[in-house]
């Protein structure tokens, strides 16, 4: 099996190749902005590494967020690209998933585990797991004032590069914080991919998870005449 799998949708950009059960070629970089033109190249470069051409793949994986409006369809689009130029499917992770998937079982057991994903705004992304893996619930974007309201009563693991922001609006909760970037690794985007796949399943192209709207301002209404009343006298 070879997975080619890579992140945008984050505060990176990043890739990977998953052959024979083993990571091949991985490579990751922190950044705001730039992943358009960051992306193809390191995908080239994995790729090469791996020695694996892209037709050679049995499958692509992308995030599919949430995450930042603009990395998220720079990743989509790569994706769907590259799945149509070589007729190779296009499996989608979320976010949450891959960071989650990152999270040692020691750091799990006995606790709940909660991704935070920053949003760019003071509002966090969140999405709970049980010690097994298994998402608790759908994921949801949340104001600080929400978060003791929201996060599941007990022990908890903290994961994501908005991990402290949360912890901060946790006070007295027992909680551990994970170390770490935490944005998806494309390693384990690769291997929640293929653990998830089953060759000859026909799935429906990868869609963007959105838990907020777009960052748009509906056009003024175009003026219309001057009423009456305000028309200077003649």
């Amino acid at each position: 099996m070879r997975v080619l799998a890579f992140d945008t949708a984050c505060l990176g950009c990043s890739a990977a190749v998953l052959r024979d059960g083993e990571i091949r070629a991985r490579r990751a970089t922190l950044m705001a902005r730039g992943q358009a033109e960051a992306l193809m190249p390191m995908i080239a470069a994995v790729l090469a590494e791996a020695e694996t051409p892209a037709a050679a793949l049995d499958l692509i994986a992308v995030t599919t967020g949430p995450g930042a409006f603009t990395g998220l369809r720079i990743g989509l689009a790569a994706a769907r690209g590259l799945g149509l130029a070589t007729g190779v499917p296009v499996l989608g992770v979320t976010s949450f998933a891959a960071v989650a998937a990152a999270v040692p079982a020691a750091d799990r057991a006995g606790r709940t585990l909660i991704v935070a994903l920053d949003s760019k705004r003071r509002e966090l992304f969140l999405q709970a797991f049980g010690g097994d893996g298994a998402a608790l619930a759908p994921g949801a974007q949340l104001a600080p004032a929400e978060f003791p309201r929201w996060v599941p009563p007990g022990p908890l693991v903290l994961a994501g590069d908005g991990a402290a922001r949360l912890a901060q609006g946790l006070p007295g909760r027992d909680l551990r914080c994970i170390p770490g970037p935490g944005v998806p690794d494309p390693a384990d985007i690769a291997r929640l991919a293929w653990a998830a796949w089953r060759p000859g399943i026909v799935v429906p192209p990868p869609r963007p998870l959105y838990l907020r709207p777009p960052d748009t301002t509906a056009p003024r209404a175009a003026a219309g005449p001057t009423p009456p009343s305000r028309r200077a006298a003649s």
